[in-house]
């Protein structure tokens, strides 16, 4: 019967402290992270582009991506909209994608 009351309280205690340690950790939440412009090419749709990619990341993301296809940019776009529900219209998926496509595009030669 002591063996079950001292594991009690001994829980009891921990909780306790767990409880106030997760307190303590709420209070120090909060990393600030420094904002980096990342300028895009001018071109015909950017500040329509930019408007709907960059309200979920940084330009970054699409600069790290590297010259692609049309069609990398097209499934990218999609992607965005069907998995990470980017609010992007049907009507405006061609004019995202051509943008794209104009300015960081990898042209295949033939």
């Amino acid at each position: 019967m002591k063996k079950t009351t001292v594991l009690a309280l001994t829980a009891a205690m921990l909780l306790t402290s767990l409880s106030a340690a997760e307190k303590k950790v709420e209070v120090q939440k909060g990393i600030k992270m420094p904002y980096m412009e990342f300028p895009m090419k001018q071109g015909k749709g950017m500040y329509s582009t930019k408007g709907k990619c960059n309200m979920c990341h940084s330009w970054g993301y699409v600069l790290n991506q590297g010259p692609q296809s049309k069609a990398f940019w097209r499934k990218k776009v999609i992607k965005m909209i069907d998995v990470f529900q980017a609010p992007i219209r049907n009507e405006d998926i061609d004019e995202v994608v051509e943008y794209l496509y104009a300015n960081y595009g990898k042209r295949v030669k033939g």
